[in-house]
């Protein structure tokens, strides 16, 4: 009886901390499909798995060139992995979208897959709250010959046309 009781009591504690140190800090999950290639799954058949930092978006602070896990604003239950491109006030060029330039509006972001024309992304659903983003893809955890830190960087051809003022 004094098993079950501890046993109950190391469950009774432990659920409670896995579930907010998954909530708050971030998790592993597995990229899937070919939107993020060359930078995610290069291979295709083998699926990159990343370190997704909810920590690192806690205040809704981007990077321009960061990867990003977002909800999809068409169906909240499809997790979505892009890059951000361009930030509130950033003026982008599409790929297109029904807009050749966009003025990210205050309280969005732009999104893109690095596969062009093989992602759900904002030249499709337009500019996304950037409260949809759940967290940043910080590292490639495996396969082990992919480990590595996944730094934001914009491919050259993607900066935004101007800048904001306020990053």
């Amino acid at each position: 009886m004094q098993r079950l009781t501890a046993l109950f009591r190391t469950v009774v504690i432990s659920v409670p901390v896995g579930i907010t140190l998954v909530d708050v800090f971030g998790y592993v999950a597995k990229v899937e499909g070919s939107s993020m290639q060359p930078a995610l799954n290069p291979d295709g058949d083998i699926g990159d798995y990343v370190f997704l930092n909810r920590w690192a978006v806690r205040h809704f602070q981007l990077a321009p060139g960061a990867i990003v896990s977002l909800s999809s604003p068409k169906d909240p239950d499809q997790k979505l992995i892009k890059r951000v491109v361009g930030l509130e006030g950033d003026v982008v060029r599409t790929l297109g979208y029904r807009q050749p330039v966009v003025r990210v509006p205050d309280g969005h972001c732009w999104v893109e897959g690095d596969n062009r024309g093989h992602s759900l992304d904002s030249n499709l659903l337009g500019p996304v709250a950037v409260g949809l983003v759940t967290a940043r893809a910080s590292h490639v955890v495996w396969p082990p010959r992919r480990w590595r830190r996944l730094e934001p960087q914009l491919p050259a051809d993607r900066h935004p046309l101007s800048r904001a003022a306020s990053h």
